[in-house]
């Protein structure tokens, strides 16, 4: 059984569809771990302030579980658990206020413990409270907190996890998801070498058996069970055409999210400023060299930043030759969560190292301006209304940036060609 699994995870790590490496690999995923932390944050102060409210839409919660949900494929309806039915009076953590302190106790408790011992005990606590359909759905945040310790949670990673081992894990209850995550542990231990630390790769490994992407190894020695898996394993299923051409879209957004990153930094270069890449974008391919090529390899002055991660993943930054202070910031926002690129902002603006920040981005396709002003609207972004945000639509750099390259000079053409939001 044990080849039979290695050979399982040797096979999936090198499908470019599988979670593997359209997700875990994905390094638009490491982004959202910080953004994810700090909306978790906003909610547990907006209860512990009791103005969190009585709603799920429009809510911070909202915010923070819509980005988990647009996590590709692993997280698609990760929201459903928390969307407030009304008739059914589920989950019970808007009307009910001592239910909403329970559940924004045990986030608090995550969110400042690290220790095995701690998350657990918050766990069984909030599973003694029996809040109406409150469940395991709540260890996707806390897999985000916690990737090392807090396995993610859906249909079907339970019935991958069930597939594979044999187990009889049931949906929502606390006790069974505690029970599946010793069994990850274990499994994920086994397996390390070929999987990771973080719980997110066996989580997809689950996620794609459960899908029925990939057929787990037989349970029992049957030789010939064992040799139509083999079989089954060298053909994968092909993925229905729906699937295909969504996965085909991501791949083509990943290239096109390097393509604007390219042109934003040639126009830095043109209109005279230093670049920086985003840190886990410099080596990507483009034009024949690395996307980082002549860029800046560190920030000067962000040493004691307290958010200086947050700002080394913003997408392009423009720093002034003379005194390397930063004059604009873009994040490209093709597919991904722009939740996650607003905090990244949100983090520059209100540190202590933005003496001449002139412009703050979001580079888009035109047809999501909607959905970034839907974005703005929500209560996590109040106060960014003095900030200028600006949005740039794709078409418009299309079609100035070579011009503002050849005549342009500092902000202003591209202040021109975008429009505060």
């Amino acid at each position: 059984m044990t080849d039979l699994i290695t050979t399982l995870i040797d096979r999936w790590r090198t499908d470019r569809d599988a979670t593997y490496q359209s997700w875990f690999l994905w390094e638009e995923r490491i982004k959202n771990f910080r953004s994810i932390r700090r909306g978790i944050q906003q909610v547990v102060s907006e209860i512990k302030a009791d103005s969190f409210g009585v709603a799920y839409r429009g809510s911070s919660l909202e915010t923070v579980v819509h980005s988990i949900a647009e996590q590709r494929q692993i997280f698609k309806g990760a929201d459903h658990a928390f969307l407030w039915k009304p008739k059914l009076r589920i989950p019970d953590i808007y009307e009910n206020p001592d239910n909403q302190h329970a559940f924004g106790h045990l986030l608090d408790i995550c969110l400042c413990h690290n220790t095995e011992e701690n998350l657990l005990t918050a766990i069984q606590d909030i599973d003694r409270q029996a809040i109406k359909g409150l469940g395991p759905a709540v260890a996707n945040l806390l897999y985000f907190l916690h990737p090392t310790l807090m396995p993610p949670f859906n249909t079907a990673i339970v019935n991958g996890y069930n597939a594979l081992t044999g187990a009889k894990v049931k949906l929502g209850k606390w006790d069974h998801y505690l029970a599946m995550r010793q069994g990850i542990l274990k499994l994920n231990n086994q397996y390390r070498k070929r999987l990771s630390n973080d719980l997110g790769a066996i989580g997809g490994l689950l996620f794609d058996i459960g899908s029925k992407r990939y057929t787990a190894p037989p349970l029992t020695d049957d030789q010939e069970a064992q040799a139509l898996w083999a079989q089954d394993l060298g053909q994968i299923r092909e993925e229905n055409a729906k699937a295909a051409k969504a996965l085909a879209a991501i791949r083509d957004a990943d290239y096109t999210h390097t393509e604007i990153q390219g042109w934003l930094r040639d126009l830095g270069f043109a209109l005279g400023y230093d670049v920086w890449i985003a840190a886990n974008d410099r080596n990507r391919a483009w034009n024949g060299e690395r996307l980082g090529s002549s860029c800046l390899e560190s920030l000067p002055g962000f040493i004691s930043h307290t958010a200086a991660d947050a700002v080394r993943m913003i997408d392009i930054l423009w720093l002034d030759k003379a005194n390397h202070h930063i004059v604009a910031a873009f994040e490209v926002e093709h597919t991904t969560s722009i939740y996650s690129g607003i905090m990244r902002m949100l983090d520059l603006a209100f540190g202590s190292e933005v003496h001449a920040l002139e412009g703050l981005f979001l580079v888009a396709p035109d047809n999501r301006e909607g959905e970034v002003k839907a974005q703005l609207m929500r209560p996590a972004f109040r106060h960014i209304a003095n900030l200028k945000l600006r949005y740039l639509p794709y078409s418009e750099l299309a079609s100035h940036r070579e011009t503002i390259a050849r005549f342009g000079q500092g902000l202003k053409p591209i202040e021109a060609i975008s429009r505060i939001i």
